[in-house]
């Protein structure tokens, strides 16, 4: 049976691949844009299969107007896809107010308005998929993108406890990781703070360091990934999508584990027990 997406963020990148690969399989999608503009073209190929919504999601009532405006559209929602959003690069020093809030807004409040727009109506339906796009670094941290991470790890946490929440209505949730990819998410779409002199080594090291290796991956080649993944009986909470993210995940997580297991008797002491 043919699906329903909401997919926010389709102009460029993932959101557009994702799009693409819906429409030409036969599904139908409602795909927003800051500029509903840039989504002609594919109107003009597939028709009414697209509907093309302009929005803006940091702003919630236009998100719920979003979702709501697609939902009476077709019908029914089976997809929902929380791709929009941006990478913000600058030390944890350097970041203004302004750079924090609008890093947070889009990222983590704008999937948060759309995830609480659509819940309702997948859990009416009493079956739906949320797909939220985060990243390897909504598992791990680097310098230079501290705010970044900080909306990642934000939209980790709130989907790990959602799924759990809405499991009995019928409603699955995944977290998709990516990890470098050939997209403008370090260009165009990127913005940056203003640089401190003092932290140039540090982000000469970063922009050097080994997790930044690799071919970056081919976002075409995500299409038929996405498919499988909605398509799936039980779709896994979190999925890494690229070859590197797995290899980074098993060094955090170990180093981590290791830590925590040599810290355990002082844990102990905190909880006023005695370590074994």
């Amino acid at each position: 049976m043919s699906k329903t997406w909401f997919i926010t963020g389709t102009s460029r990148g993932f959101g557009r691949e994702w799009t693409i690969a819906a429409l030409e399989r036969g599904d139908t999608v409602a795909a927003t844009a800051r500029d509903a503009a840039s989504l002609q073209e594919l109107v003009d190929r597939h028709g009414d299969a697209l509907l093309p919504i302009q929005l803006n999601v940091n702003d919630r009532a236009a998100a719920f107007a979003a979702v709501a405006r697609a939902h009476e559209h077709f019908g029914r929602l089976d997809v929902v896809v929380n791709n929009a959003g941006y990478g913000h690069f600058g030390m944890i020093e350097e970041l203004s107010e302004a750079d924090a809030r609008d890093q947070i807004e889009t990222n983590l409040f704008g999937a948060l308005w759309v995830t609480q727009a659509a819940i309702p109506l997948l859990r009416e339906q009493g079956s739906g998929h949320i797909i939220q796009v985060s990243s390897i670094g909504g598992i791990s941290a680097f310098p230079t993108v501290g705010i970044y991470h900080a909306s990642k790890w934000g939209l980790e946490g709130f989907s790990q406890a959602l799924a759990q929440e809405v499991a009995g209505f019928g409603i699955k949730v995944t977290l998709v990781e990516p990890g470098g990819f050939s997209t403008d998410w370090g260009g165009a779409s990127a913005r940056h703070s203003d640089e401190l002199d003092v932290y140039a080594d540090v982000r000469e090291a970063a922009a050097t360091r080994p997790s930044r290796g690799g071919t970056p991956g081919d976002p075409v080649a995500t299409r038929g990934p996405i498919l499988e993944l909605v398509d799936a009986d039980e779709p896994p909470l979190r999925v890494f999508f690229g070859e590197l993210p797995l290899s980074i995940a098993k060094a955090d997580y170990e180093k981590r584990l290791a830590t925590w297991e040599a810290y355990q008797p002082l844990a102990v002491r905190a909880h006023g027990g005695s370590s074994s």
